[in-house]
């Protein structure tokens, strides 16, 4: 019993008491109990047979022994082996066998050990590539120099149950007996493991050989779990993790735009964990989402398989992700070949990429185009002519290790050794001879061209050899152990290999660099293989790019798609989408209960876009901006105001120059005939005065026409405000002296004309302006009128408006006017019936009428207009009063100075009544 082992249990062989094992072992259950941890069980049941052997040793140490008290094993495990002696020996556990059969456990009898069958040549191609490395390593006098490597290997017939017995046999010796001293001082049956393959064997055994820090280089498990080193301090491997292999196959997805994708996985460590891997990095990375996600049966379940198929069958992916072993496969397959579910691009994971098992005419209609991971390629030279030298032995059935060479040879030959099972001559069976020539057969064993798990098998070797070459040339003093000590070959600690295989870092004969990182596992690096369909029928697993991790670049994908056979008609890659991108200008919306992949395409809505494909949201333009119609890009705005250019603008510019030529025409035709009675009459300064302002009123209207600016905006109510109450306050007084000299007329009447003469007039009419400048300059000063680029009339127009600042101010303006012009309206309106036989406060009744009608019309139609158009209602508001004003004042009287000269006189104006 190695001490290693049993110092785990006991301080030393003599402190184990018989009645101490109830006690020791109700503390390692209340320990795992405790912990919870999966595979404790398997440590107690491990324990339980180390202390099996101390309780046959402390009830045997009652009979006298010279020196040594002896150990016997319980018994041993009839395992399919393959040993070679050396100074130190490395273990292996690898899969030669495809099925087990158990015997049946009635303990009535002593139980039978568990049989295999269905011989698997690549699996015993793997065990040579590790027997070729220790070859090679004791041939090479540069690595190990005077240390023979000898090794034992064992098949676990894919079984949990026979991998675990022989990690027990390897860790714990097979010997019939064997000598214990009384310091428990014993060198280790082996100084490390190569194996398993399946990560569930892996995860059970590296849990008990964690315990005791005996290091496990796995080949072919990768589940990421074995990453934790808490929980799997001692286990390494040669091959990357799945956590490196799901985002390799997230990587690929990606580059062909595969956003939707089934997931198949096996029912084991393996499967689950890759599961669960691929759910988490698929939704974290973005690149997807998984249709289904299916797990396969361990045994044949028609059931279980064909609803399987049914699933994939029914589904819009196109795409399958398969993360199975062979096995899984081929159960699969035979369900999709019965329902012919064709038209599916498969990706394999490295379990079954390179599974010629597979690669049979019958498949290649559904599996043609395969993309695969696959474990790097190697070379190992002179593998081959190795394998070539062997030959069975054929003295010794089963003689330390000849029995997987027999089982070989008669596998590949088709033959039996003797002495043959009964009934195999008769029956036309051939005896082998051992001299049979395997150049002269086909067999996968000699087909080196494709070396992937067998090369992380020569990778793993070389690294145990090279650790413990590491630690062999310490020098005694400068060691990295207590005391600065040494690790030595005569009382070697499986944990002081650790130590140095953590550090190992070598180049392999193929210019591989081989180093662990913090978790034990290997430089990752994948081949990306691809299923050719040959014209012949024929497969080909051709190399098509490869998928690397680098320290500053992350995931790195390389792939040559010129090269990629594609099992469609289109000969390109298929469309593999839960719903189609979203084009620019559309926004995805999740559909309720559905995967982030299925959603609608909704429309941005105005004022926002989406530049790119598949947009989550759309954003808003900026406030100068507005959407293009399909809404994938901003665009200016379009900006209106009341334009010159614009049909509106030049007919308002056209009536406000002919209103102002009017004014000029009438001033004109006034001053010609300054000295006819009827210009005389009633003031005819004020006369002049009012069409000079009606001209202004006119004028002023060209300040709403055009874009605004600070000016404009300033002037524009100004100027409008001051030139209508110039022009109603001449009206105003006009009306005034008309009433004042009806008066004067009546006896006793002439004191009320000394208050209109000229310069009261003029006062008056200066006051009631000064007024309304007085406004405009509060107005002006508290809160001017400022250009406002307004956005809320219409969403994708800038109109351009000047904001009035106070709508106080504005409303005191208008209110003054309108004040006036009522007041107008109301003398004139008195004396409209005055005996004159051309009065004029008819026509200022009138006019104003109109002036009123106008203004009053205006306020509703100026609140309720948008955006330019309530420029063009102002306007056409100051127009239409400045005409009704100049055509009702002064109208009839250019029609009796034109047209009526006869009239223009003394006597006809004060002697006969007009109508005008």
């Amino acid at each position: 019993m190695p001490k290693w082992v049993v110092h785990y249990i006991s301080q030393d062989c003599k402190s184990i008491k018989g009645e101490d094992i109830p006690i020791k072992l109700a503390q390692l259950r209340e320990r795992a109990d405790r912990e919870k941890v999966m595979w404790a069980f398997l440590e107690i049941n491990f324990l339980l047979l180390m202390y099996s052997m101390l309780l046959y040793s402390y009830f045997s140490s009652a009979v006298p022994s010279p020196r040594y008290s002896s150990c016997q094993l319980q018994g041993q495990f009839h395992l399919n082996e393959m040993h070679k002696a050396g100074d130190v020996v490395i273990g292996g556990i690898f899969a030669i066998h495809f099925f087990s059969v158990f015997p049946d456990l009635s303990f009535t009898s002593k139980p039978q050990q568990p049989t295999c069958h269905g011989f698997d040549a690549v699996g015993f191609r793997r065990v040579q590539t590790m027997a070729f490395a220790i070859d090679e390593i004791n041939r090479n006098s540069n690595l190990l120099p005077n240390v023979n490597l000898g090794y034992s290997l064992y098949d676990n017939c894919y079984k949990l149950q026979t991998a675990f017995r022989a990690a027990i046999s390897l860790v714990s010796g097979q010997g019939e007996q064997f000598i214990l001293d009384e310091t428990c001082v014993g060198t280790p049956p082996v100084i490390g493991i190569v194996g398993d393959s399946s990560s569930t064997h892996s995860i059970a055994i590296s849990s008990v050989l964690g315990l005791h820090r005996v290091p496990m280089v796995s080949y072919f498990a990768t589940c990421s779990c074995l990453s934790d080193r808490q929980k799997f301090p001692s286990f390494f491997r040669t091959i990357p993790s799945d956590a490196f292999q799901v985002q390799a196959m997230i990587q690929i997805l990606k580059r062909f735009g595969w956003s939707w994708a089934g997931l198949l996985v096996s029912d084991d460590d393996y499967g689950l964990h890759a599961a669960r891997s691929f759910q988490s990095d698929l939704a974290q990375s973005g690149g997807g989402c998984l249709a289904y996600l299916e797990v396969l049966p361990w045994s044949n379940d028609p059931d279980e398989l064909r609803r399987t198929v049914d699933v994939m069958k029914k589904s819009t992916a196109r795409v399958v992700i398969v993360f199975a072993h062979e096995r899984n496969m081929i159960n699969l397959m035979e369900e999709v070949v019965r329902q012919n579910v064709t038209g599916l691009q498969w990706m394999a994971s490295e379990a079954w990429t390179a599974a010629t098992i597979l690669q049979t005419p019958d498949l290649m209609p559904y599996l043609a185009g395969t993309l695969g991971i696959a474990i790097r390629r190697g070379e190992i030279p002179g593998f081959r002519e190795f394998l070539l030298q062997m030959l069975p032995d054929l003295h010794h059935n089963n003689s330390y290790g000849n029995g997987m060479v027999r089982q070989f040879w008669e596998f590949t030959f088709q033959c039996r050794f003797t002495p043959p099972p009964a009934g195999w001559v008769e029956a036309g069976g051939s005896i082998c001879t051992g001299q049979e020539n395997l150049d002269d057969v086909e067999t996968e064993l000699l087909d080196v061209s494709n070396l992937r798990p067998e090369y992380n098998v020569y990778k793993a070797v070389y690294a145990l050899a090279y650790a413990l070459d590491d630690m062999l040339q310490c020098m005694p003093g400068r060691g990295p152990f207590s005391g600065n000590s040494c690790g030595s070959l005569k009382e070697l600690e499986p944990w002081q290999l650790i130590y140095y295989l953590e550090k190992v870092n070598f180049t392999t004969t193929f210019g591989d660099q081989v180093s662990f990182d913090k978790n034990g596992d290997a430089l990752a690096i994948y081949d990306v293989m691809n299923w050719l369909w040959l014209p012949d029928g024929r497969t080909k697993v051709q190399n098509v790019g490869e998928v690397k991790r680098s320290v500053f670049k992350g995931e790195e994908l390389t792939i040559d798609e010129g090269k990629i056979f594609w099992n469609f008609e289109s000969k390109k890659p298929p469309r593999s989408v839960c719903s189609e991108s979203c084009p620019p200008g559309t926004r995805m919306a999740r559909k309720k209960g559905e995967p982030v992949c299925c959603f609608d395409c909704i429309p941005c809505s105005e004022g926002k876009i989406s530049n790119k494909t598949d947009s989550m949201e759309c954003t808003s333009c900026p406030e100068d901006f507005w959407s293009s119609p399909k809404r994938d890009h901003c665009v200016h705005k379009k900006t209106e105001f009341l334009s010159y250019h614009e049909p509106l603008g030049f007919c308002l510019t056209a009536t406000s120059l002919l209103g102002t030529c009017m004014c000029a025409v009438v001033l004109g035709i006034f001053i010609y005939h300054h000295s006819t009675p009827i210009v005389r009459a009633n003031n005819s300064e004020l006369s002049f005065l009012l069409l000079l302002s009606l001209k202004l009123c006119f004028l002023c209207s060209l300040l709403f026409i055009g874009r605004p600016r600070l000016w404009t905006c300033q002037l524009r109510h100004a100027a409008f405000g001051i030139s209508f109450v110039l022009c109603v306050s001449c009206i105003l007084v006009k009306t005034m002296v008309v009433l004042a000299v009806f008066k004067a007329s009546k006896p006793g009447g002439g004191a009320s004309l000394k208050w209109f003469g000229v310069l009261q007039q003029r006062g008056i009419v200066i006051v009631l302006t000064s007024v309304q400048a007085a406004i405009c300059t509060t107005w002006l000063v508290s809160a001017s009128p400022t250009p406002h680029k307004n956005i809320q009339y219409n969403h994708d127009k800038i109109v351009y408006e000047c904001a009035v600042g106070s709508t106080v101010g504005f409303a005191v303006l208008l209110s003054y006017i309108g004040f006036l012009s009522i007041l107008s309206f109301l003398i004139a309106f008195i004396a409209r019936n005055l005996p004159d036989t051309f009065n004029e406060a008819k026509l200022i009744t009138f006019s104003m009428l109109i002036f009123c009608a106008v203004w009053v019309a205006f306020v509703p139609a100026y609140v309720s207009s948008p955006g330019k158009y309530a420029d063009a209602v102002e306007v056409f508001a100051i127009l239409a009063s400045s005409f009704g004003l100049l055509l009702a004042l002064f109208g009839p009287k250019c029609y009796i100075i034109l047209l009526r000269p006869e009239m223009n006189t003394r006597k006809a104006i004060m002697g006969r009544e007009i109508q005008a």
